[in-house]
């Protein structure tokens, strides 16, 4: 599914260079749920923007489903990021004024799809994370653990093949955490692709790899 090779992210190149990515190989099978753990500071997040098309290496090769992307402009990256990604962040990014069924749609509309399959899909992928009953309700007549549902089923009802987990149970209590990794775990034995960026040693172990990073270069 994903090769990156011999990846750098380098910023202010020279004397006072930064290398927030240092030489970074890392290859992701289809079907695989891997972790990629590391402090503040360890690179990780430069790694998911990468991985995720929000970024561009500064040097190396990255190649998403056989096709290199580490070269494409920002409008092909943002099409790799609509067709093939789906991602899932800490604080939700729901917007406030839209139901549930309305943020789940809202990516959908992007894509081009029609209103009545739209409205099927945004449907399908909130009965799926459990709020079937809630689809009319707003982001602030949920709980912090029904909203990060609400965001998965925003992330899943395109049917990404990738899905990108950036701390997504960061902002939850024990219990809503749980329900998320069991989500996430129901994705993988679909046959989803699930990248999990955590500093969170506890929650890695649930996934079948981990991946370690510090200082910009993958340790383990």
């Amino acid at each position: 599914m994903i090769q990156m090779s011999d990846v750098y992210k380098i910023y202010n190149e020279g004397k006072n260079e930064v290398r927030a990515l240092d030489g970074v190989t890392l290859t992701i099978l289809c079907g695989e749920f891997l972790s990629i753990v590391g402090h503040s500071g360890s690179g990780k997040s430069t790694l998911m923007n990468i991985l995720g098309c929000l970024d561009t290496p500064t040097r190396g090769e990255y190649l998403l489903r056989g096709e290199t992307v580490s070269r494409l402009n920002d409008e092909q990256l943002s099409e790799i990021r609509n067709t093939s990604i789906g991602f899932i962040f800490q604080g939700f990014n729901l917007i406030p004024s839209l139901s549930a069924l309305e943020n789940v749609e809202l990516p959908l509309i992007y894509r081009g799809i029609k209103r009545e399959e739209r409205k099927r899909l945004a449907i399908e992928a909130l009965s799926r994370v459990g709020l079937a009953p809630r689809v009319m309700h707003r982001p602030c007549e949920m709980s912090g653990g029904q909203q990060q549902r609400v965001a998965i089923a925003r992330a899943i009802a395109a049917r990404p093949p990738v899905i990108l987990a950036d701390e997504p149970t960061g902002n939850l209590d024990t219990k809503s955490g749980l329900e998320v990794m069991k989500i996430l775990q129901g994705l993988h034995e679909e046959g989803k692709t699930v990248i999990l960026i955590t500093h969170d040693i506890t929650l890695a172990r649930s996934t079948q790899r981990t991946v370690q990073i510090a200082d910009g270069k993958i340790i383990s």
